[in-house]
This record gives structure tokens, sequence and C-alpha cells, in this order.
């Protein structure tokens, strides 16, 4: 997951059973704020927020990218009808937990600090909230159930992401490790064969050194005696005795070459 220099990266789609958990649990205020007498006065405000508040939540998840101004806006927005609906009838608690929704589509949404900040923001809206309308203490263990489900929720996705970042770096690595392995077997080929091409220079340079001087020594030798032959028949032996010499040495050399070209035999 590429993450831009504001700590905003693109929203992530949660998985079919943490949807599932987080549909379920706006569905639990809709049924408590059906079920609860004590609103009915306000009853049609609160359904039409609700819903409101439901629409947002589901649109920032279809949408495949969002600009991060977008999405500060949005949180900010949905933030503040929450108090809305929570100023409506302060005793009605159990809306608060519309702020633990937000803060898992801040866990999906953000990065970094950026994301702790958000987490932080809304922990503190959860509790200085009940506190302003309940006072402190009753407002504070309101509270803090929400509050404490906020942090590990939110702590417990970013920890998945990371381990899943890992993962697919890892991955990445040992795809990059394979085509490096590929391309040093190549380069180790392409190194041998280069090898194999210099030893036939070499060789091929000693023969025109050696066994081919040899060689036309012994042309010009063999010319030689026969010469003698017809002029001094006497030194034609010694002549004789110098090609069987050359000969020797010319064989010995190229037994010397071949015995190079063989492959290395293995141990």
């Amino acid at each position: 997951m590429a993450e831009r220099a504001d700590n905003v990266r693109f929203p992530l789609k949660p998985g079919w059973i943490g949807l599932a958990a987080i549909y379920l649990a706006f569905g639990a205020v809709v049924a408590r704020t059906l079920a609860v007498e004590s609103i009915r006065p306000y009853i049609a405000e609160y359904l039409g927020f609700e819903l409101v508040y439901l629409i947002f939540f589901t649109v920032l998840f279809i949408i495949p990218t969002t600009p991060g101004w977008l999405l500060h806006l949005y949180f900010v927005l949905q933030s503040a009808l929450v108090l809305h609906l929570l100023s409506l009838w302060p005793e009605f608690d159990f809306v608060i937990v519309l702020f633990l929704l937000l803060s898992y589509q801040v866990s999906l949404s953000f990065a970094g600090r950026m994301c702790w900040i958000w987490i932080m923001a809304l922990v503190c809206l959860t509790s200085g909230s009940l506190i302003f309308y309940m006072g402190f203490f009753r407002g504070l263990s309101l509270s803090l159930t929400t509050m404490a489900a906020e942090i590990v929720i939110s702590a417990f996705l970013i920890v998945n992401q990371e381990i899943e970042n890992a993962r697919a770096e890892s991955q990445l690595l040992i795809k990059e490790l394979e085509v490096t392995h590929q391309q040093l077997e190549l380069y180790a080929g392409q190194v041998n064969e280069l090898a194999a091409i210099q030893e036939r220079n070499r060789l091929a340079r000693e023969l025109h050194d050696t066994v081919s001087q040899l060689i036309f020594s012994i042309s010009l030798t063999t010319r030689s005696a026969q010469l003698l032959l017809e002029r001094d028949p006497e030194r034609v032996e010694e002549q004789l005795i110098r090609l069987q010499v050359m000969s020797a040495d010319a064989l010995s050399q190229l037994r010397s070459f071949i015995k190079q070209l063989r492959p290395p035999q293995k141990s």
C-alpha cells in the first residue's frame, strides 16, 4: 500500500467478516433507537440522521480512491453528525458506538501519525461528549468500553495491515531474488562461454607458434632430404634423424593440446 507524503493512503477494502460485523453494529444502533421509548419524540430525526450517516459510511467503501482533504472533511462531518444525534437526547449514550465505526474507517483510510491523530480525536470526542452532558464520572464510565474498543480495533487493523504489507514485501523480495538468481546463472553461463572462447584462442595461438612452425620445419627438412638424396646421399641420414625428432616433438605438442581440449572429468 503506497502512502503519500501527508500520511494519507487510498482507502483499503475491508474483509467480508469485518464488513458484516461493522454493519451489524450499526444495525444494533438502529434497533436500540427503535427500542428506547424516551426518544420517541425525536425518532424521525434520529433515523433520518442515522440513514445519512449510513449512506456516507457506505460511499467511502465504494469510492476506489479518495483525496486526503476529502477524507478529513468526511470524518469531520460524520463526527459532527454523531454529536448532533447525542445532543438530541444525551441519555441515549449508545449512539457513541457510531464513533467506534468511524475509528474502523480511520484505520483503513489513514496511515502513520495521521491515523493515530484521528483515532485519539475520536476517543476524545467519545468521552468528552458524554462527560459534557452527564458529568465527569458518569460520562467517563459510560464511554470507557467504547473508547477501549476504538483503540483495540484500530490497533488490530493497523498491525494486521503492517503484517500484510510485510508479507507482500517478502513475496516481492523473493521474486526479485529469483530474477537475480536467473540473471546470475545467465551471467555465469556467459562467463563460462567467454572463458572457453579465450581458451580456444590461446590454444590457437600456441598451435600457430609451435606445432605449425614444427610442421613447416618438417616440410623444409623433407625437401632438403630430397635434394641431398640426389647431390649428397651421405647427409640424408642426418636429415632423416632431424625429421624423426621434429615429428616426435610435433606429435607430443598435439597430444598436449588434445588433452587440454578434453572436458575436465568429474571426481
